[in-house]
């Protein structure tokens, strides 16, 4: 009945009309900021204060609209933490959780984009969804290991293996490798071929040196996108 009234009251403004499941997905999550706040859902719940923290060009207004309009359409749910925390959390559905792999083909489709600017802010979780999409599985081949990410107050353990990496939030226990620090400060070192002496004071290296230096050449970015126009194949006419 909630997604009903949704739907009808947005009718006019907020719905394409089309039968085609790719609009009825901007139905659903094309509204400034909806796809980020999934986003940041991925890993885990967040409190409303963490969201904002992680999404600081959103107002709380619209933040709360976000988190409406998600939960009345089933990608998330509002949940009670159990004492002694007891706070209010958002957490994605399965369902909601299921859009990771759109994410993904998102971001290394917009990865090729000369106009993106890696230096704007860039969450944990941004990070963290970045290594499982750019992951080059034949640069993992025959590696196993734990790393343990050390970024403000949260700590996530990712585990390499078998050309695969899962990322979860969690304790450090059995870390081969810490990283401590920033994630856009992380993502320079695997994404921007900054060395760790260039980032020391900023970035901090716990545990296997020679690990480190393996794993920041894991994640290749694809290649930028020309300008050229994407056209059929000429082919002369019969003679």
């Amino acid at each position: 009945m909630k997604l009903e009234k949704v739907t009808e009251g947005s009718r006019t403004s907020r719905r394409y009309e089309d039968a085609c499941a790719a609009a009825h997905a901007l139905d659903l999550v094309g509204e400034r900021w909806a796809l980020l706040v999934m986003r940041e859902l991925m890993l885990g719940p967040k409190r409303f204060s963490d969201l904002r923290a992680d999404l600081p060009g959103i107002s709380a207004n619209v933040l709360t609209q976000r988190l409406e309009g998600l939960e009345a359409v089933g990608i998330l749910v509002r949940l009670r933490l159990p004492p002694p925390a007891g706070s209010q959390v958002y957490a994605l559905t399965p369902w909601g959780s299921e859009s990771e792999p759109i994410f993904q083909a998102l971001g290394r489709w917009a990865a090729r984009s000369p106009l993106h600017d890696p230096s704007l802010p860039f969450s944990a979780t941004s990070l963290f969804l970045s290594l499982r999409t750019m992951l080059d599985p034949a640069r993992a081949a025959g590696l196993s290991a734990r790393i343990g990410f050390r970024i403000g107050a949260e700590t996530y353990l990712a585990r390499v293996a078998d050309g695969a990496i899962t990322v979860e939030r969690g304790p450090l226990e059995g870390a081969d490798l810490v990283f401590s620090g920033p994630a856009p400060v992380i993502a320079a070192a695997i994404y921007g071929g900054q060395s760790f002496e260039a980032l020391a004071g900023a970035l901090s290296l716990e545990g296997d040196r020679a690990l480190a230096e393996r794993f920041v050449t894991l994640f290749p970015l694809p290649p930028k996108a020309t300008s050229e126009a994407s056209a059929p194949e000429r082919r002369a006419p019969p003679p």
